[in-house]
This record gives structure tokens, C-alpha cells and sequence, in this order.
């Protein structure tokens, strides 16, 4: 079933809307927004509850308990979260650009995402382990591939 091609973001239900998360984890990423440009940086230090080798929050349904900053992602915010990278699969749909061919609804597992390297498998450190944020700025989060 392609309930994304079919179905208004608006309309989804929640397991549906949960579906759409690729599970790439860059939505976890630090970001660093300067203060005089308001230019946004992502770097590859990724928030403690992350587990680095799924790409998954360890503590997802009280992420907001350890991680009271977190923020949902919702069919309401969606066009004001200008720090989510072009490739997440909410902000494609809400574009109107569909879903990505390593999607994990499209290929039916994650793997075509991690072997596409759109997934922060093996490239980030745990916030807990960091000093300095601005010495890990990195680009691939950046990266949108079809």
C-alpha cells in the first residue's frame, strides 16, 4: 500500500505518520546556528539517546523526559523546522517531492538507506563525548540523494 502517495500529511493517523520516518537519525544531530548570520551548521555529534549502529532513539516514547529540548515532528510544525535536512522524508512529502527509492517503504528495509550513506551509521560520536561542537561541523547531513 502507498498510504504516502494517496494520503494528505493532514489526514495521515499517527502509525502512519511514524511510518514515514526513514529512521536516518540526522534529525538527532546538534546543530550550531550562528548567531550574527543565522546560518545553521549540522555536525556529527548526535544526541545520547541515539543508538549509533539503527539509527534509532533508544527511549523514543519518553525521549522528552531525557531530552526535554526534542522536538516532535508534526503535520503543524513541519514548515517551520527549517533545520531538517532536504532529504527527510517529511519534508519531501510536505514539498511535494515524495519519497526517496532507498526509503524504507519503498525498498521494504533499511538497508539500501545505510548502503546510500543517508543514514548516520558509523559517522557520529555521542554528545556526551564532545567539548566543542563547532569542531565537528560536517557536511553530509546535507546530502539528498533520489
Amino acid at each position: 500500500m502507498t498510504f504516502w502517495k494517496d494520503t494528505p500529511l493532514i489526514d495521515m493517523t499517527q502509525e502512519q505518520w511514524e511510518q514515514l520516518c526513514d529512521g536516518c537519525g540526522k534529525c538527532c544531530l546538534n546543530k550550531i546556528i550562528d548567531d550574527e548570520t543565522e546560518q545553521l551548521y549540522y555536525t556529527n555529534v548526535a544526541c545520547h539517546l541515539l543508538n549509533h549502529q539503527s539509527c534509532r532513539c533508544e527511549k523514543y516514547p519518553q525521549r522528552f523526559e531525557f531530552v526535554p529540548q526534542c522536538t516532535a515532528i508534526t503535520v503543524d510544525n513541519i514548515a517551520s523546522l527549517t533545520w531538517l535536512p532536504d532529504s527527510c522524508s517529511y519534508k519531501r512529502l510536505y514539498e511535494g517531492r515524495g519519497l526517496a527509492s532507498w526509503h524504507p517503504l519503498i525498498t521494504g528495509s533499511k538497508d539500501a538507506m545505510h548502503k546510500a550513506g543517508m543514514s548516520v551509521r558509523k559517522k557520529v560520536k555521542n554528545e556526551k563525548k564532545v567539548k566543542w561542537l563547532e569542531d565537528h561541523i560536517v557536511l553530509w547531513p546535507l546530502v539528498d540523494k533520489d
